[in-house]
């Protein structure tokens, strides 16, 4: 029974946790040099519809590591969904691979495309979401504060598909999750009418990046301009004035306080290079959590489906 991750959701909290614990044990592994080849000779197809550093180099550097090989396909080699149907690329890559990662825009695609699969698909990103994202987020803060239970995570941003995949997250642990964005820019209030009635978590939505700092387990970031939506950089600049993670918001939150940012990061506009270099900052651990969170939530997958995998 093949099994998708396409929301944190998908998972529930013993399952988010057992994904924590095989990811810290994997990364222990790659430190000492101990290889896991339990998806030798397997080959994952990995759709980009949106280009990508970390995502790419994680999934790949991870299927190798496992034993396996990624095909890139990007953004020019599939069209996905222009010069062929989302239920046939699924398809068709599901007679030649093993697995399915995809990074897309429309979130559409990406529930179709796990729909006509055959084989697990992963969601490395839509612009509703970015689950592999979030589990190492939290994969980071679980290493650096021993826990996420309880945590004051503050977003100073956009509430864009980070920040849903936050929302998701408290829908099945509990913690204090801040919005600090301006108006017009707040997350999908289906997503955040969900998160709420779990009633799980407690959960703001406030217009002062300097209120909502104070005493932050967390303070994250992203850029206020993604990708496809370069006309709005001028009206996104203007509008976010003021809502830059830099030393004086950093002053608020706790003096143990988590630096976070996505990648790729703007500096000068949404965060300044020296408090992303700064000794607050866990920015790159959270990037080199990428690959051993997603290559645990590939174990994960296998696993639910009946794989004999031992970790």
């Amino acid at each position: 029974m093949k099994r998708d991750f396409l929301a944190v959701t998908d998972f529930s909290k013993e399952e988010i946790y057992e994904t924590f614990r095989i990811a810290k044990q994997l990364k222990a592994d790659v430190k000492a040099g101990k290889e896991h080849h339990y998806f030798a000779n397997e080959t994952m197809s990995m759709v980009f519809a949106k280009p990508s550093l970390r995502t790419r180099v994680s999934f790949e550097t991870g299927m190798v590591q496992f034993g396996g090989h990624a095909l890139y396909l990007g953004p020019n080699d599939i069209s996905i969904g222009k010069r062929e149907s989302v239920k046939d690329i699924s398809q068709v890559i599901s007679r030649y691979n093993n697995w399915i990662m995809a990074r897309l825009f429309k979130h559409e695609h990406m529930l179709e495309m796990a729909k006509y699969a055959t084989v697990p698909v992963i969601n490395g990103l839509t612009d509703y979401n970015h689950p592999c994202q979030i589990m190492a987020d939290m994969l980071t803060i679980y290493e650096h504060h021993g826990k996420v239970e309880g945590q004051k995570v503050v977003f100073i941003g956009d509430g864009n598909n980070v920040c849903n995949s936050f929302l998701n997250f408290a829908s099945v642990i509990p913690y204090h999750f801040v919005l600090a964005a301006p108006e017009g820019y707040d997350p999908d209030p289906e997503t955040l009418a969900k998160a709420q009635a779990a009633g799980l978590s407690k959960i703001e939505v406030v217009r002062d990046p300097i209120e909502a700092a104070k005493n932050a387990d967390v303070l994250y970031t992203d850029v206020w301009t993604s990708m496809g939506q370069e006309a709005e950089r001028q009206k996104r600049l203007d509008d976010f004035d003021g809502f830059q993670i830099n030393a004086g918001l950093l002053s608020h939150a706790k003096s143990d306080a988590l630096v976070m940012h996505c990648l790729p990061a703007h500096y000068g506009e949404e965060i300044t290079e020296d408090v992303l270099d700064g000794p607050n900052s866990v920015v790159f651990d959270e990037a080199e959590n990428r690959m051993h969170a997603q290559k645990a939530v590939m174990v994960m997958l296998a696993k639910s489906g009946g794989a004999d995998i031992k970790i």
